[in-house]
């Protein structure tokens, strides 16, 4: 897969043709760090739009792509790169170049950029994981998440027959919000909807949650920062603060912090107004569920 990386070559480079994507952030509020991941460009489910406009209006000191960015294993079987997914790419590219700190941890499908750990490409630098101190002292561990995953570390067979049925359910999601839309209906994620009612995959989440926050835990860290899941949420684990971004294929949720150090789980309406909802830091208490 380091051919889909090189294929790249110019724009991570920062040297693609053509015009720039204008970041068009005057007037917009600062953050002083956004954490996405699980964007999977290169697919046709990836929510590209809907991320330049986020990324936009949410402009910051440093910027953490926690893994998944480029969908390796969907690139293996078929190239598909529009434009709205180079803009992407560009948008990063620029956002480096501005100053702002862009540090890219690579997941399970993007595993093949983990050759270059340790490089910078355009000003974006590779880290297997890394750690990041909020403003008001704390430390976060950042990393994708996919080394607590039984089915990637024991099964990866699986793991790739469920990545081609996940596609399936996308691709008949995407017909189903088409329908909805016409009819006036709000966006609605049909994966989401059927692992939230399988009790399997809720105690998947579950474990995947509480073995990230133990690691975290081990570490002497304050808290964690993953994907890898494709579910947002931010609470604490005995003791120990576990936030998950999301993902910008289903739900386009991304962690903010403010400059003060406040942290914000924020779903993104794909749209400035009306004004996307936010889950602030959650009180210091003990969730054992």
């Amino acid at each position: 897969m380091r051919t889909a990386f090189d294929a790249l070559g110019a724009n991570w480079q920062g040297l693609a043709p053509g015009a720039e994507v204008d970041d068009d952030e005057v007037g917009h509020r600062r953050y002083r760090a956004v954490f996405v991941s699980d964007i999977h460009l290169g697919t046709a489910g990836c929510q590209a739009k809907a991320l330049l406009d986020f990324l936009k209006h949410h402009p910051s000191d440093h910027l953490y792509l926690v893994g998944d960015i480029v969908d390796g294993w969907q690139l293996r079987r078929r190239w598909f790169w529009p434009q709205a997914h180079n803009d992407v790419v560009q948008k990063l590219l620029r956002r480096a170049r501005k100053g702002c700190r862009v540090v890219f941890i690579p997941g399970n499908h993007d595993e093949f950029a983990r050759a270059f750990v340790g490089h910078q490409f355009g000003g974006i630098e590779v880290h297997q994981d890394t750690v990041h101190t909020t403003a008001d002292g704390r430390t976060l561990w950042v990393t994708h998440g996919d080394y607590f995953d039984g089915v990637i570390q024991c099964a990866k067979w699986l793991a790739y027959l469920g990545d081609n049925a996940y596609e399936f359910t996308l691709k008949l999601n995407r017909y189903l919000n088409t329908l909805r839309a016409r009819m006036g209906l709000p966006y609605w994620s049909l994966s989401a909807y059927l692992k939230h009612k399988v009790k399997k995959a809720l105690n998947y989440v579950t474990d995947f949650e509480k073995a990230v926050a133990h690691e975290a835990r081990r570490r002497g860290h304050d808290g964690v920062v993953c994907g890898h899941i494709h579910h947002a949420e931010m609470r604490t684990i005995e003791g120990t603060l576990y936030c998950n971004d999301g993902d910008w294929v289903e739900s386009r949720t991304a962690l903010v912090e403010h400059l003060d150090g406040q942290l914000e789980l924020i779903y993104w309406a794909g749209t400035p107004t009306p004004p996307a909802t936010a889950v602030a830091t959650p009180a210091l208490q003990e969730t054992h569920a």
